[in-house]
C-alpha cells in the first residue's frame, strides 16, 4: 500500500470518514483536560498567574508555525505531482492557522504588558510573526480572488514558498537576534534552563491537544473542499452545451 494512494479523493474521503470521530473525541478530551490541568497549576514566583498564559499561547504559536509547513508540504506535492487533494488540504488548513496565528498574537501581547510593561515590542521573533500572519491572509485572498482553481494553487503553492522564510524567522528569531526581548525555548532537548515539570506536563498535554484539534478541522475542511470541488464540476458539466 502506498501513501499517495490517498490522494485520490474517494479513498481519502473514505479514510477520513473513519478517523475524523476518533480524532474529534480525542481534541475533545486532551484540550479539556490540558487547559483544566494547565489552569490548575500554582502561579509562578516571578510571574504569578500570567504563566498560565503559556498553555494556549504556546501550543497556538506551535501550531501557528506548523500549519504553514503542512502547508507547504501539501503545496509541494501539488506542484510536483498535481495532486488535488494536497492542495486542497493545504487552502483548507490556511484559516486554521490564521486563527491560531492571532491567538498567539493575542495571548502573547496579554502576557507582554505585565511582563514587558507594553502590548506590544517590535521584537524580532514577533515582528516576523505578524508578517507569518499577513501571509496567511493574503494566502487565503489569492484562493478567493483566482477563479480557477488549479491557477489559484499554483499560485497559492509560490505565495507559501516565500512565506516559509518568515515561518522559520518565527521559529529561529531568538537565535539569530540575541538582543530581542522574547525568551528563548523552554522545552528542548539542548542543556540550560527548562520549564517545570509542573508546567510542562500540562503544557504537553495542551500541545497534544491542539495539534489533534487541527488534525480534526483539517480533515473536516478538506473533506468539504472536495465536495465543493466535485459540485462545481457537476454544475459545470450540466450547463455545457
Amino acid at each position: 500500500m502506498s501513501l499517495w494512494e490517498y490522494a485520490n479523493p474517494v479513498k481519502f474521503m473514505r479514510l477520513s470518514g473513519a478517523v475524523l470521530p476518533w480524532v474529534s473525541v480525542a481534541a475533545a478530551v486532551t484540550l479539556v483536560v490540558g487547559l483544566i490541568w494547565g489552569f490548575s497549576t500554582p502561579e509562578d514566583y516571578k510571574q504569578g498567574s500570567t504563566v498560565k498564559i503559556m498553555f494556549l499561547h504556546v501550543p497556538a504559536a506551535m501550531m501557528a508555525i506548523n500549519i504553514w509547513v503542512m502547508m507547504l508540504v501539501a503545496s509541494l506535492i501539488w506542484i510536483i505531482r498535481r495532486h488535488h487533494v494536497s492542495a486542497l488540504a493545504a487552502k483548507a488548513a490556511a484559516p486554521v492557522g490564521a486563527v491560531m496565528t492571532v491567538i498567539a498574537l493575542v495571548t502573547g501581547a496579554i502576557w507582554g504588558q505585565p511582563m514587558w510593561g507594553t502590548w506590544w515590542e517590535w521584537d524580532p521573533r514577533l515582528t516576523s510573526f505578524l508578517i507569518l500572519f499577513l501571509f496567511y491572509l493574503g494566502y487565503i485572498a489569492l484562493w478567493s480572488a483566482v477563479e480557477n482553481p488549479d491557477n489559484a494553487a499554483d499560485l497559492t503553492g509560490v505565495l507559501c514558498l516565500v512565506g516559509s522564510v518568515f515561518a522559520l524567522l518565527s521559529r529561529y528569531a531568538v537565535n539569530f537576534w540575541n538582543q530581542g526581548l522574547h525568551q528563548g525555548a523552554t522545552i528542548s532537548v539542548a542543556p540550560g534552563d527548562r520549564i517545570s515539570s509542573a508546567y510542562s506536563y500540562p503544557l504537553y498535554m495542551c500541545m497534544l491537544a491542539f495539534f489533534l484539534l487541527f488534525l480534526a478541522l483539517l480533515l473536516v475542511r478538506t473533506r468539504t473542499e472536495i465536495r465543493r470541488r466535485r459540485t462545481a464540476a457537476l454544475i459545470a458539466r450540466e450547463v455545457r452545451p
